[in-house]
């Protein structure tokens, strides 16, 4: 196991300076940390996106509904990550940003 993959794991997903922080200070070879971080990209995209959505009122309950899908993920996330659990998330998981 690669030296502070629980950490990285878990820092990635608080907002986008964690993810940076995680991106920047990990090992590129861990496969843990390299997971967590795809799913919380697309955590922070996704939440992006709603925030955005939630500008215009006729998209407000659409970003509502992206927003608590979003808390959802963020907390399985976090979870996983401290379980150190490469198990993806329901259907984000399999999406790859990051190689």
């Amino acid at each position: 196991m690669y030296r502070h993959s629980q950490l990285f794991s878990v820092i990635s997903y608080i907002t986008w300076i964690g993810f940076v922080i995680a991106l920047i200070a990990r090992d590129p070879a861990d496969p843990l940390v390299r997971r967590h971080l795809n799913q919380a990209l697309l955590i922070n995209i996704l939440a992006t996106v709603s925030d955005l959505l939630g500008r215009f009122r006729l998209f407000g309950f659409v970003s509502n509904i992206i927003g608590i899908a979003c808390l959802v993920f963020f907390f399985m996330g976090i979870f996983r990550a401290f379980r150190m659990d490469s198990t993806p998330l329901p259907l984000i998981g399999e999406i790859e940003l990051i190689h």
